[in-house]
C-alpha cells in the first residue's frame, strides 16, 4: 500500500511550492480583511456622537461679566464658576499662596497668564458635589452650603471636608473677551 501512494506522488509530480505559498497569503489576506470589515462598524460605534461632540467645547463672552461679578455657565451638562475677580480678591489669594492647605496650589497655576483677573472653575464641591456660594465662606470665597467646606478666592480649599479644590477646566483665550472652554 506504501508503494501505490509513493507511485501516485510521483505520477502526479511534486506540488509547486510557489503556488502554495501564493494560496496562503491570499487566504490569510482574505481572512485579515474578514476580520476588519466585520470589526470596524462595532470599534466605530465607540466614537461620541455628533450631538456629544457639539458639547465638548463652548464660546463665552466674559465682557458680559463686571468687575467684582461671577456668572454661571452650563458646560457638558457641568455648572462652570467664571469669576472676575477684584484686585483685592487676587491680592488676598497671592498672600495665602503659601498657607496651609490640604491640596496646596499657587493663585499664578489657577489662573492663564495674563488674565489673572480671571478664575474659571467647575461649580461642584469636590466633597460631594453640591454647588458653592460665593462671598460666604471666611477666606471671601465659596462656602458649600451642604458640609460646610470653605474655599478661597482663588477656589482653593481652606477648611471642611472637601478634599480638592475647585477643579479646573481647560480653556483658551481666544481674544480678551471671548473664552473657549474645553
Amino acid at each position: 500500500m506504501a508503494d501505490s501512494l509513493v507511485q501516485t506522488a510521483s505520477e502526479h509530480g511534486p506540488e509547486d511550492p510557489g503556488r502554495r505559498d501564493f494560496i496562503n497569503i491570499l487566504a490569510t489576506t482574505a481572512t485579515v480583511g474578514a476580520v476588519v470589515a466585520v470589526a470596524w462598524p462595532l470599534i466605530d460605534q465607540m466614537n461620541p456622537a455628533a450631538d456629544t461632540l457639539a458639547l465638548s467645547s463652548l464660546e463665552y463672552d466674559i465682557s458680559k461679566v463686571a468687575l467684582g461679578q461671577e456668572v454661571t455657565i452650563s458646560w457638558r451638562k457641568q455648572p462652570v464658576f467664571i469669576r472676575h475677580r477684584t484686585p483685592k480678591e487676587i491680592a488676598a489669594a497671592v498672600a495665602d499662596d503659601h498657607a496651609p492647605m490640604k491640596d496646596p496650589a499657587t493663585d499664578a497655576s489657577r489662573t492663564k497668564p495674563g488674565h489673572e483677573q480671571w478664575l474659571i472653575v467647575l461649580a461642584s464641591c469636590t466633597h460631594l458635589g453640591c454647588i458653592p456660594s460665593f462671598g460666604q465662606g471666611e477666606y471671601g470665597g465659596w462656602l458649600c452650603p451642604c458640609h460646610g467646606s470653605v474655599y478661597d478666592t482663588s477656589a482653593r480649599i481652606r477648611k471642611g471636608p472637601a478634599p480638592k479644590n475647585l477643579y479646573l477646566l481647560p480653556y483658551t483665550f481666544l481674544t480678551d473677551t471671548k473664552v473657549k472652554l474645553g
